[in-house]
């Protein structure tokens, strides 16, 4: 399982400048990421990157994988459930069933037809 994560907005996360990787060095980036947690920095007060631990990068990664599994999931779910509805398009005469509905007359007597009436 996942570990929840505390997301923070980009608007809260302390920055640091760009031009702190070249004076402190990437081993200074590193204590102020070790300090906070996460890093954002800056070009010109301009959000260009955010520097956070493996570990976090792996759980956020995870995190999305799931998501995405989950909505794969629920669209098969759909899909199989309306190739199941259509599947009746397959049988013989189901032209003929389709024609038939075409050369009706439509009065629907102020009701919606929504199609779960076939």
């Amino acid at each position: 399982m996942t570990p929840a994560l505390a997301l923070k907005s980009l608007e809260s996360l302390p920055r640091t400048p760009a031009s702190d990787v070249k004076k402190l060095g990437w081993r200074g980036v590193m204590k102020a990421m070790a300090k906070n947690g996460q890093v954002l920095i800056t070009n010109h007060e301009t959000p260009e990157a955010v520097i956070l631990p493996v570990e976090e990068y792996t759980a956020i990664m995870n995190l999305l994988r799931d998501a995405a599994a989950r909505d794969e999931a629920a669209l098969d779910a759909l899909r199989r459930k309306y190739d199941e509805r259509l599947q009746w398009l397959d049988a013989p005469g189901a032209g003929d069933v389709l024609d038939g509905l075409f050369d009706k007359p439509l009065d629907l007597n102020g009701k919606i037809f929504t199609g779960t009436e076939f």
